[in-house]
């Protein structure tokens, strides 16, 4: 059951990325180039909250039922803090993804109460740059792309 949460966690890790670019992108050119908020701008505002609420939730089931790492983390706290490896799975990956999420929600929510297109744009483009950083910084690259 693990494997095939983790491998679901992997592979939601890259619809965050892809859309989360693109709705960056898109909030960056519109903030720039005084264009309308369209329907398609706040569909990839709700799809990249979205996937970041599923891979949250698909996380924490990983966090407190199904990870072996949490698990020895767990049994010995103090010791964890000290081994890099298993802090950046108890504390810091967990953290910074759901700042992250919260960021995102945030840039959403401030995006869609904005009164002009411009504001929609430049709310949307700071708010969903800050969460990609904070999720790019938090993927653990080095255990493969899948």
């Amino acid at each position: 059951m693990d494997s095939l949460v983790i491998t679901l966690h992997s592979l939601v890790r890259w619809a965050i990325v892809i859309v989360g670019v693109v709705a960056v992108v898109r909030a960056w050119i519109g903030s720039r180039g005084n264009k309308p908020w369209t329907q398609m701008d706040d569909r990839l505002g709700l799809i990249f909250t979205s996937v970041m609420d599923l891979n949250l939730l698909l996380g924490l089931l990983l966090y407190f039922a199904l990870s072996d790492i949490t698990k020895a983390a767990f049994r010995d706290f103090g010791a964890a803090m000290s081994d890099p490896g298993l802090r950046f799975f108890a504390v810091e990956h967990i953290l910074i993804m759901i700042i992250a999420v919260v960021v995102a929600h945030i840039g959403r929510s401030r995006s869609k109460k904005a009164a002009s297109d411009a504001g929609k744009h430049k709310q949307a483009a700071i708010f969903f740059t800050l969460a990609m950083v904070l999720v790019l910084l938090a993927i653990p690259w080095e255990r493969g792309l899948f």
